[in-house]
């Protein structure tokens, strides 16, 4: 058999089903060319059907018809003071930024054009929004509500999201804090309705990441993808440095299906595979993800195989966590992050909470995004022992606010008590002695957090400065900061916080047109990729919400059209 003989020929093929994949082979579908989606998992839809689903898209179409304030140099104004800062990322240039901000509108005009039925996150503050270009009001786009028995035959086999209730963000962050406002009452009526009469109708509601992909799955399947599960790549083939398709298996033996126009890898990271972890990523570990456990890195290694540059490995798409007792493993099934379940990293940024070290020493603002918090963390670990650090709260918050999916002034579990992982004291120094640290450091963090907490200011780390930072605490509440408030009414709690994971950040550098680089800067002509399997566009920050699905998306409807020469036909 010669190296070019195949068992079957496709125009284009898709390595994982994950955020863009199915994007690109919407893009090849809309003009004629035969696409096939490679998945090895039994389900479709990757992380990114388990993630938040959310897009981060400046300037998009939904702002527009909204009247929010946006363009293109606004955009890259932020993306500069953003994404831009970022050192040694080769993932990030400023042609590349462009592209993202010039491309992202029209794949989402084209997906609405498809029958995607998307909105606007009515508000979602950039990250950084008091950086040049933040929109207070944000770039955010979701997926609507998705009836899962729309899919037919193809229903089970989407991969189910983290969440377990059909509610929209917004109707979740309002629930978070129901007990300061009617709204999150109205919210939770709205969503007890829908349960209730999905329950009545036999609908099957899926949400968040899990309605984006299930919509992206029913139109794929509409428009002729063929779609594959339980089919994973185990190598490229190659002629003269060409990428010309890639090895499965089937019936226990290798299968080789070739590509006229290239191939795109969209297979996630290397979320579960420790050894790469140990090797870019030390100190983190693959218990902590959230990630899909088919994220395990190999389809990296096989581009790297190619000459194909790696860069950027040591990031993360940080997330926060506390793993309770009995859990070995987030991404064991869904529902089972803590941080999730109740609004992710809106736990430690709501009044009357702070996180500190294990010298009981307070050293961030607990509002920053999601991925500095971690990058914060890790960082403090080579100063003094912070991995794990400790998130305390008083009588205060645990009277008012939801943690882990549990309505305010629920009993926790007891193995949580029996095992360690929660701590309880009546007094600030009993919490100090179990969390073997020394009371009058505690003390002294506290009192100092308080005395600002009072005047409404953090000097230290300025939390509550920024939109972004009041979005994440009690945005409802009256008397005083909406993310500071006192830690002085006992009993007071304590629990671990770990770095964990939605997806590392770093891999295989692209071009603008998504196609992959050698180290001198080549292209290996037929080979494309996005999502987390590149280096990313964001580099080492994360300017707002939905910067890892946002862009895998974007490079996906990039990478499609150049392979199929589309031009600006789609």
């Amino acid at each position: 058999m010669s190296e070019l003989t195949f068992d079957e020929t496709f125009d284009f093929v898709v390595v994982g089903s994950g955020g863009g994949s199915m994007c690109a082979g919407l893009i090849m579908r809309s003009v004629g060319k035969s696409v096939v989606v490679l998945e090895k998992a039994p389900l479709i839809g990757g992380t990114t059907s388990r993630s938040g689903g959310v897009m981060w898209i400046p300037n998009n179409p939904f702002m527009k018809q909204e009247g929010v304030e946006d363009s293109y140099e606004q955009a890259m104004q932020y993306m500069e003071a953003t994404a831009g800062q970022s050192l040694d990322a080769p993932g990030t240039t400023l042609e590349r930024r462009s592209a993202y901000v010039t491309e992202g509108p029209k794949m989402l005009d084209f997906l609405v054009k498809q029958g995607i039925k998307m909105r606007r996150c009515a508000w979602w503050p950039d990250y950084y929004d008091d950086r040049a270009g933040g929109s207070k009001k944000g770039r955010t786009v979701i997926a609507d509500l998705f009836d899962t028995n729309e899919l037919g035959p193809w229903r089970d086999k989407l991969e189910p999201n983290f969440m377990v209730i059909p509610a929209y963000h917004d109707e979740g962050f309002e629930i978070a804090i129901m007990k300061s406002s009617w709204k999150g009452k109205l919210a939770m009526f709205k969503v007890g309705l829908r349960i209730t009469m999905a329950k009545l109708t036999g609908k099957r509601w899926t949400q968040a990441g899990g309605a984006l992909q299930g919509r992206m799955l029913q139109a794929s399947l509409k428009a002729g993808v063929d779609l594959r599960v339980n089919t994973g790549v185990k190598s490229f083939i190659s002629e003269d440095g060409a990428v010309k398709g890639v090895v499965v298996e089937k019936d226990g033996k290798p299968w080789r299906i070739g590509a006229r126009s290239g191939v795109l890898v969209n297979a996630g990271g290397f979320s579960h595979n420790q050894a790469m972890r140990d090797k870019y990523q030390p100190g983190t570990s693959s218990k902590w993800s959230a990630a899909t456990g088919g994220s395990t890195g190999e389809m990296i290694l096989e581009m790297e195989k190619l000459g194909a540059q790696l860069a950027q490995m040591e990031e993360m798409v940080g997330n926060q966590m506390s793993v309770p007792p009995g859990i070995e493993n987030p991404a064991g099934g869904p529902g089972v992050n803590l941080s999730a379940l109740s609004g992710g990293q809106m736990h430690y940024s709501k009044p009357h909470s702070i996180v500190v070290d294990q010298t009981g020493v307070r050293y961030m603002n607990e509002c920053g995004s999601y991925m500095e918090f971690c990058q914060n963390l890790l960082k403090r670990n080579k100063l003094v022992p912070a991995l794990p650090s400790y998130w305390i709260a008083d009588r205060q918050y645990w009277a008012k606010y939801m943690y882990g999916g549990k309505f305010p002034d629920a009993a926790m579990p007891k193995e949580w008590y029996e095992s360690g992982f929660l701590k309880e004291a009546d007094t600030l120094e009993g919490l100090a002695e179990q969390l073997l640290m020394d009371p009058k450091v505690l003390r002294a963090t506290v009192e100092r957090f308080n005395d600002g907490a009072r005047k409404g200011v953090d000097p230290d780390f300025h939390r509550g400065d920024r939109e972004y930072d009041n979005w994440l605490g009690d945005f409802h509440r009256q008397d005083g900061s909406y993310t500071l408030g006192t830690i002085e009414k006992g009993p007071f709690r304590a629990m671990p916080v770990v770095p964990g994971d939605v997806g590392t950040f770093g891999g295989v550098v692209t071009d603008v047109n998504a196609r992959v680089l050698r180290e001198d800067g080549s292209v290996i002509e037929g080979l494309y990729a996005t999502g987390i399997s590149t280096a990313s566009v964001m580099g080492r920050c994360y300017p707002g919400a939905g910067s890892s699905v946002g862009p895998s998306f974007v490079w996906g409807y990039i990478a499609a059209k150049h392979a199929a020469n589309a031009g600006n036909v789609v």
